[in-house]
Formats: structure tokens, C-alpha cells, sequence
């Protein structure tokens, strides 16, 4: 039972249910009977805010490029941030709202959001204001990024890129959260080798921290950098990647709560090894889930996030779940409010056409068959126009 006011009422079986609001009235009955309702699924991690797309490095991929031969090339980040710039802030919205809608349908009702593809003030508040926009206008939970540190500028060095965001980018930021215009929830940055090192992620996380931003950041993906030790020491909620993390700052992590959101995507599509979730789950650390949606990574779907995680991860169908729901909420800060279906919590739910909520991790690439409906704050957000005629799966 789901309120006016989008939080879940009551949770039980459906005779006592029904006995205790046999005199109240519904907008709105949903039969479930022969499905499986589960919790919204959450989308930890996404770079959804951008033009110009990448196929042709993918092309470039199959081929044997590396990433990172991608970017010396002038393509990766550099080349999406030079589309980026170059479109209008309703351009950008169009597409961003496209994006969100595909998300939507493929049951994600909580997804975090960052931007990174300006690197300069002007852009990197454009994007910012696109999500603030899509905050507002759509039925769909959104937990907002700044990540300003995706790369360095061309023409500028990783000192004074860093330099730049402390003493400009971060101020404007506050400013404007101050006046009500945006409000991001979290700091990122990618801390890798040509990239951020260790000191200058440092200096602009704990710079973020000071305005009261999140730290939820990119770490240990292509080299050991020692990113999830320094996220522990912050007090990081959350860190990305880790395909190349240490067993020191798997400890580390699992000590301070930082949550590990693992991206099976980005391991596929680059052929990276893939991040340790078995050592991390054993360790006690939160293990968390993100499509990692992006030019590079073109996937909005999160069942197929977590089959990927099964299979490549060698996680558990129980595993992936939690991962991609309560877990992926403790990584945005929202376990409080969102990832599970408990009284007082926002009614985000996913309706599925199937006895058995393990469908929709087992049918890879399945769900546009299986979701029935997806419900924000109690209210249908997306029905299927299949539901009810075909039988369950």
C-alpha cells in the first residue's frame, strides 16, 4: 500500500492487508497475482549527459585499441567533450531525457547522474543544469554529480586543472547551491595515472567535502593508485571501478562503509579484468552496482548489469540484487529512503511478469518482455502495453 504522499503505507500478506483497509479507498489497484514485486532497481553510477556518440571506437576496440590509446588519439573523453561544448543546453536536455525515459523502462527508478564532459565552468554548469532540469520534470529518482575531474583540459596541466575547479569551478557550484538554482549531491573525480594522481584527488575531494558534497569517485580502474585508501581516510561514500584495486584498500574500504560500486560493463566492453567482488563481499565490504552508462559503455540496462555481474563476477543472483537496489542506494547516500520495499520508504517498485524474481537476471536481455510496470513515489511511470496478455514467464 502506497500513500499519496509516494511512501509505502503498509507491506504484509494480503489478507491481513486487506482487513486493515477494508474502509479505505484506492486510486489505483494493481492485480499481482502470479508476479513478483521487487524494489526499483538503482543505477549507481552513469555519465548520461552528453552529445556526439563513440561507435566508431568501438570499431577501434574490436580492433585491439586500448582506452587509453583512444584517448592519446584525440578520441575517449576529449572528443565527447568537444560535442558537448559545442551543443545547446536544450539539445542536451532532449537527449538526456530520452536517455532517462530507456532507463526508466528497463526498471532503474533511482539513477545517479554526473557530469564531466565540459571540464570547463561554463560547460560543466550546462550539463549541471540539464539534470537539475530532468530533477524537476521527471519521474524519476536522480542523486546529481559534479565531476568536473573527469580529465585534464587540453592545454592545461593536472595542477592547474585541479587549481582551477578549488578556486573557481567549486566556489560557483556552492553559490548556486545557495541560491536554489542547483543542487548536486556529489564530488567526483578520475583518479588514475595521466590522469589525477593521488595528491590532486585528494586535494579537490576534500575541497568538495568543505560544501558539503558526497565524495563518490572514480578509483583504481586501469592502475593501482591507491584510490580506495584514500576514500576510506575521507570518509568516501562510495568509489568506482576498483578493477585494479589492493587488498589493503579492499580492508580499508570494508573498515570505513565506503561502498564498492563495481561496473561489470566497463570490464566487458574494455576487456579489463574484472573487479574482485567475491574478496570484497567476503571482506564485509558494500558491494554496489552502476551501468556506467556512457559513450564508451552504451548499456541502460540494470538486468543486464546484473547478469553480467553473475556470470563475470561469479556473484550471486541474491547478491546482484541487493547490489543493484538497497546497496546501490547506500552508495548515492538513500539507503533511508529508497532500494527496499519497507514501510516508510519511498514506494519505488517494479512489477514482473513471473513467479520467480530471479527472471529477470536469467533472462539476458529479456526485461522489455518481463516488466509489467514501474511505479515512482506510488504512481505508474511505465506500463507495459503487453501487460496482461502475455502469460507469465
Amino acid at each position: 500500500v502506497v500513500c499519496r504522499d509516494g511512501c509505502i503505507k503498509a507491506v504484509g500478506q494480503a489478507d491481513v492487508i486487506r482487513n486493515q483497509f477494508s474502509g479505505a479507498t484506492f486510486e489505483r489497484i494493481i492485480d499481482c497475482s502470479g508476479k513478483c514485486v521487487l524494489p526499483g532497481l538503482v543505477d549507481a553510477h552513469t555519465h548520461p549527459v552528453w552529445a556526439g556518440d563513440r561507435v566508431h571506437e568501438f570499431a577501434m576496440k574490436l580492433a585491439g585499441a586500448s582506452y587509453m590509446e583512444i584517448h592519446q588519439a584525440g578520441g575517449g573523453i576529449h572528443f565527447t567533450v568537444e560535442h558537448t561544448r559545442k551543443a545547446t543546453e536544450e539539445e542536451l536536455f532532449n537527449t538526456f531525457k530520452h536517455r532517462l525515459e530507456r532507463m526508466r523502462r528497463a526498471g532503474s527508478t533511482l539513477v545517479e547522474c554526473k557530469s564531466g564532459y565540459g571540464l570547463n565552468l561554463e560547460t560543466e554548469l550546462k550539463m549541471l543544469r540539464v539534470i537539475e532540469r530532468a530533477k524537476q520534470s521527471m519521474d524519476i529518482g536522480i542523486s546529481s554529480t559534479y565531476c568536473g575531474a573527469h580529465s585534464v583540459p587540453k592545454g592545461k596541466t593536472a595542477t592547474e586543472a585541479t587549481d582551477d575547479i578549488i578556486n573557481n569551478h567549486l566556489p560557483k557550484l556552492k553559490e548556486l547551491k545557495l541560491s536554489g538554482e542547483i543542487h548536486v549531491n556529489n564530488i567526483d573525480v578520475f583518479c588514475e595515472k595521466g590522469v589525477f594522481d593521488l595528491d590532486s584527488t585528494r586535494r579537490i575531494l576534500q575541497a568538495g567535502k568543505e560544501i558539503g558534497l558526497q565524495i563518490n569517485f572514480h578509483g583504481d580502474e586501469l592502475h593501482p593508485m591507491k584510490s580506495a585508501e584514500l576514500g576510506a581516510e575521507l570518509g568516501a561514500q562510495a568509489i568506482s571501478h576498483l578493477e585494479e584495486v589492493s587488498d589493503e584498500g579492499i580492508m580499508a574500504m570494508a573498515r570505513a562503509k565506503c561502498a564498492a560500486v563495481l561496473l561489470p560493463t566497463t570490464a566487458y566492453m574494455l576487456r579489463l579484468k574484472q573487479p574482485q567482488a567475491r574478496k570484497m563481499l567476503e571482506e564485509g565490504v558494500i558491494v554496489a552496482l552502476g551501468s556506467d552508462f556512457n559513450p564508451n559503455a552504451y548499456c541502460f540496462s540494470m538486468p543486464m548489469v546484473m547478469h553480467l555481474a553473475c556470470v563475470n563476477m561469479k556473484m550471486s543472483m541474491n547478491e546482484a540484487l541487493a547490489a543493484a537496489t538497497i546497496n546501490a542506494a547506500y552508495a548515492l547516500g538513500k539507503s533511508d529512503t529508497h532500494g527496499s520495499i519497507e514501510t516508510g520508504k519511498q514506494g519505488d517498485l517494479l512489477i514482473i511478469n513471473s513467479s520467480r524474481w530471479e527472471h529477470l537476471i536469467y533472462q539476458f536481455g529479456g526485461h522489455e518482455a518481463l516488466i509489467d510496470y514501474v511505479i515512482v513515489k506510488g504512481k505508474v511511470i511505465y506500463q507495459n502495453e503487453r501487460c496482461g496478455t502475455t502469460s507469465s514467464y
